[in-house]
């Protein structure tokens, strides 16, 4: 058989249409002559359309932060006056004092924005949408239609969201697990009312898309790509986006039908979720319904979301340590395996967030040994990200250090992890800062590691230019000792029992020693959200001014390298380019240079052919 039609491996390979030379000029052209509204704002180009997932996202990172910031001024100095944030709280601070419903609110929305918003569709909608059409090789998503209506139903999600914000009422404030009967009884507190429906409404827009783009994601990968490029042979990004789809068509319908029973019990008078409650003495009509439920509905999305979440971060970083330490990736298929195996656990855990609901203590040791059992396959990520490292020639870019960063909070926030998963031990830490902590560390920090250490790898390729290197440094130390600052102390003070979702702590006397550690971290956390502006002033200045990006600025073998430095409508202006190898040929003994991409033919590498590559080239 010739080089030039071998799959080497060819498990399933696809061929893409509209590969000719004249096709994809004339789609080319035809982009080209669009209104600026249609090629910039309802595009159906992927790669547009992932910018404005990463740019939306940017935008309510800035508001979580600023969130949080608030709340952690109130657990720092409790005591402390709060009037010079009247101009812009108005009525939510009184005499001085924070109202203790508005710290609810700021809770519950910091929660939302930042694991919904920012590092479910900032992080997934960006680098799924950029990246797996340049990476499978593919002239865009199975549909741009759809494709684009995911952005805007995310769009019209974060409106109705950020809009909550501002009324009267308030916005949500029954915590970002929106539990009943807070959540189910409009007048239960100011919260409750429309902020909480807005809430609701918001989050079915939010799950209409991520389901548009995760069947697009789906279709892309397994219909789409390119002559020769097998399963076998996809990026491990690849690999992490197609699961993180899968996940998410299986798992957010589940908090769809939740939030659909909500708004029955809410407006429709229904008892799904309620049952025996007293409102200032007068009993309800609800009978029947079960708080509980819900959370089993909630978690059971809640806890596959953890890892849409992580799985594509945690494909990047596999990328980014093999580009950076010129070596292959440790264990290609045990890290694919990993990621399988933590995709088929993660539906299987779920209750292991409601051990003190009073559940079976027998039910409670599966889920606990299931829960255990997923540290498996997520240990031997951490070792293989280790191997690859190991006597690396590695290359300190910052996409480098915010993968090793990653890995170091994904260690540090999975130990503490293994700690919870034990019921025995969790029923004595549940709702103290020992969960707050170690889900900031493994799911929040890492991800968002991930999320930075991604755009500083492709932003070459989203925007032709390079990021400032020497502010990506300071950005990175800053954050990276901002974390552990923040997080390590809040360990501490959980495993002492202290109390989360309180607005002071100062009528308790057993907790008024750790004064001094809360407001330690109410700086670190301030001053590590500050830096994040440098990343902001880097990000916007580079697009518009950044050196010059070469084609293939890191030496990489993958195939997004390959395209024009910012490539047009179509991806490639002539034929697709084949596939002939795996994309970790970094470093091969043998070969002229250390990085042989994916489309080079094993008969233009016969000095660092293997046995079985040169039978393929022959």
């Amino acid at each position: 058989m010739s080089a030039g039609v071998q799959t080497a491996g060819g498990v399933g390979t696809a061929p893409v249409s509209h590969t000719e030379h004249g096709d994809a000029h004339h789609d080319e052209h035809e982009h080209h002559d669009q209104h600026w509204l249609w090629k910039y704002v309802f595009s159906q180009d992927h790669k547009v359309i992932g910018k404005q997932f990463l740019i939306t996202g940017i935008f309510w990172a800035i508001i979580g932060g600023t969130l949080s910031s608030l709340f952690r001024l109130q657990l720092g100095w409790p005591e402390g006056t709060m009037e010079w944030l009247t101009p812009v709280l108005g009525k939510w601070v009184e005499g001085g004092k924070l109202n203790p419903e508005f710290y609810l609110a700021l809770v519950t929305m910091h929660g939302t924005i930042m694991v919904f918003f920012v590092l479910t569709a900032g992080l997934s909608g960006t680098f799924s949408n950029f990246l797996i059409p340049l990476q499978v090789g593919a002239r865009d998503m199975a549909s741009g239609f759809m494709n684009m209506l995911s952005y805007w139903f995310f769009f019209l999600s974060s409106l109705v969201m950020f809009f909550s914000l501002f009324l009267e009422t308030g916005p949500a404030a029954s915590g970002w697990t929106i539990y009943p009967p807070l959540s189910a009884l409009p007048q239960a507190i100011p919260g409750s009312g429309m902020g909480m429906t807005m809430w609701l409404v918001s989050m079915v827009f939010f799950i209409v898309s991520q389901l548009l783009g995760g069947v697009n994601y789906v279709t892309t990968v397994i219909n789409l790509r390119t002559r020769g490029m097998s399963m076998s042979k996809l990026p491990l990004t690849i690999w992490a986006f197609f699961l993180t789809a899968i996940l998410g068509i299986l798992s957010f319908p589940v908090l769809f039908s939740a939030a659909l029973l909500l708004v029955f019990d809410r407006s429709f008078g229904t008892s799904f979720f309620l049952s025996d409650i007293y409102i200032a003495g007068q009993a309800l009509p609800n009978q029947g319904g079960s708080p509980v439920l819900f959370q089993h509905l909630f978690w059971f999305l809640g806890h596959p979301e953890v890892y849409i979440v992580i799985m594509p971060a945690m494909g990047m970083v596999s990328e980014i340590l093999a580009t950076n330490a010129r070596k292959p990736i440790f264990g290609y298929r045990a890290m694919i395996g990993s990621l399988i195996g933590i995709s088929l656990l993660s539906f299987v855990v779920w209750a292991h967030h409601m051990f003190v609901t009073g559940m079976n203590p027998f039910l409670g040791s599966v889920f606990m040994f299931l829960t255990l059992i997923i540290a498996v396959p997520s240990g031997v990520k951490v070792f293989n990200w280790l191997a690859t490292l190991w006597r690396g020639n590695i290359r300190f870019t910052t996409a480098m250090l915010f993968s090793i960063g990653f890995v170091s909070l994904f260690i540090s926030g999975g130990l503490t992890g293994i700690i919870l998963g034990n019921a025995t031990l969790d029923i004595q830490m549940h709702n103290t800062y020992f969960v707050v902590a170690h889900f900031h560390l493994v799911m929040g920090s890492s991800a968002f590691f991930g999320l930075f250490a991604g755009v500083y790898h492709w932003f070459p390729k989203m925007f032709g230019r390079m990021m400032d290197e020497k502010l990506g440094y300071i950005h990175f130390w800053l954050t990276f000792a901002g974390v552990y600052l923040v997080f390590l102390p809040m360990h501490y003070i959980g495993i002492a029992g202290f109390p989360r979702r309180y607005y002071a702590w100062t009528g308790f006397d057993s907790f008024s020693q750790f004064a001094d550690m809360n407001k330690f971290i109410s700086v670190a956390a301030i001053i590590a959200f500050a830096a994040q502006f440098i990343f902001i002033v880097n990000f916007f200045y580079s697009i518009f001014r950044g050196r010059r990006a070469t084609q293939n600025p890191w030496n990489s073998t993958t195939l997004e390298w390959t395209t024009p430095i910012v490539p047009g409508h179509g991806n490639w202006p002539g034929e697709i380019p084949a596939v002939y190898r795996w994309p970790y040929d970094y470093s091969k003994p043998g070969s002229e240079s250390d990085f042989i991409p994916q489309n080079i033919p094993y008969s233009q590498t016969q000095s660092s052919n293997l046995p079985y590559e040169q039978e393929l080239a022959d």
